[in-house]
This record gives C-alpha cells, sequence and structure tokens, in this order.
C-alpha cells in the first residue's frame, strides 16, 4: 500500500522504505531506526504461501513491541501485529467487508494514549462517546486482542479499529488515505460502490485530513520522544 499522505506528514522525518512484495528482505530488529510503520495488503495476516515474508514480518512486530520500539500498524499491519503477540484475526469475517468511511468510538482508554490521544482530545463529547469517522476497506478482522492489549476504539460493524500493545499500535483504519487512494481500492476490489465512498469522504475531506495529521504527527513525537530517551539512557 502507498505512504499516501503520510508522505506528507512525515516529510521532515528520515524514511527508509522497504517492499517486501517487491522482493526486498524484511529487515532484522537491529536494522530498524526509530520506528516501525507496516502498511496494508491485498493478502490476508496468515498468507504465508501468497507472501513468504510475513513469517519474518511477524517476527519483526514480535520484537519490535516487546523492546520498545515506537511501531504503527496499518490494516493488515494492524492484522499482522495482532496475530503477532498472541491475537487471531478471521479471514473474511461474517460482518463482511467494511468500506468506505466508518464512525469510530473512541473507549475512555484512548484519552491517556500518547498516539490517539491527542485526536481524541479533539472530539466533541465525553468518555465513550467521542466519535471521529475514518476511511477503511476490509474484510477480515482482529477478532481476539493480544494478551495485556489495550483497546481503544471500536466501530458498530467490528470491535477492535485501534488498540495498543507493548510499544506498539494497530489500527484498522486508513488515516493516510486519499480520495485518490480510496477510488483505487474500492474499484480493485469491485464489491463495493466506488461513486458513494468518493462522495462520502469528498463531503468530510477536511475533517478527515486534520485527523489523520493529529495521528500521523502524534505518531512522529512518540518516535522522537522515545528515541530521545534511549540517547540519554
Amino acid at each position: 500500500m502507498p505512504l499516501d499522505r503520510f508522505a506528507g506528514w512525515w516529510s521532515e522525518a528520515e524514511l527508509t522504505i522497504v517492499r517486501a512484495d517487491l522482493g526486498e528482505a524484511v529487515p532484522e530488529l537491529r536494522e530498524v531506526g526509530d520506528g516501525l510503520v507496516v502498511l496494508g495488503g491485498h493478502m490476508n495476516a496468515y498468507d504465508d504461501e501468497a507472501a513468504p515474508w510475513l513469517p519474518a514480518l511477524r517476527t519483526l512486530l514480535a520484537q519490535a513491541a516487546a523492546a520498545g520500539i515506537p511501531t504503527l500498524g496499518v490494516c493488515l499491519g494492524a492484522q499482522l501485529l495482532a496475530v503477532a503477540t498472541g491475537g487471531h484475526v478471521q479471514v473474511a469475517a461474517p460482518p463482511g467487508p467494511e468500506a468506505g468511511l466508518v464512525d469510530l468510538w473512541w473507549r475512555p482508554e484512548a484519552a491517556s494514549d500518547a498516539l490517539v490521544g491527542p485526536l481524541v482530545a479533539g472530539l466533541p463529547g465525553a468518555g465513550d462517546r467521542k466519535v471521529s469517522a475514518q476511511p477503511t476497506l476490509h474484510s477480515d478482522a482482529v477478532v481476539d486482542l493480544p494478551p495485556g492489549a489495550v483497546w481503544l476504539a471500536s466501530s458498530n460493524q467490528y470491535p477492535y479499529q485501534a488498540f495498543r500493545v507493548g510499544s506498539a499500535w494497530g489500527l484498522q483504519f486508513h488515516p493516510e488515505a486519499s480520495a485518490t487512494t480510496l477510488r483505487d481500492w474500492a474499484t480493485w476490489d469491485g464489491t463495493v460502490d466506488t461513486e458513494a465512498i468518493l462522495a462520502a469522504y469528498a463531503a468530510r475531506e477536511d475533517e478527515l485530513v486534520a485527523t489523520g495529521a493529529v495521528l500521523a504527527c502524534a505518531f512522529l513525537d512518540v518516535v522522537r520522544e522515545a528515541a530521545e530517551a534511549s540517547v540519554s539512557a
């Protein structure tokens, strides 16, 4: 999956992009910098035959979460994180595809979270009544959180939309997705109403860009703080 809006939001960071799907080797933990991001893909979290790099990636995610390296998994990345740390993902989950914009209900635990707390702080409402819309397109889903994970957000269709385990966060949704990317995904999928998705996105684009930027900047802050703490330790 493309960096999309992440590329602009993280333009001041030094990024190393690894395309395991194109044959590039998944890095070992010692080769990871100050943070790790794993984005989405068309395969499922257990599809080791079609995507033979997945075992190495799951190992890396588990090691990073345990080692205190700030880590962000998005969509498939979140599902891989869940599996790597002891959770479970259901392929082609019975509730069916979740596509377009989804309303996320932020749990009280989200308010003090380093990644999603800044987003939640800017939302109206209180407690578990804080809601924001986010782009999404998936049919697999986390059905069991890893042991010790902190549950951060849910939707009406799928409960585990955001969680934290160790120093890693999993986001089932796509805060980075632009209208162009959503159109490409919906067209590739072929089972969803592309025009309806784009219309809904256009109606709330300013809001979606703003909340996505808050999450992206918060992750950079987490990475910087962890790096500074490591240097001073």
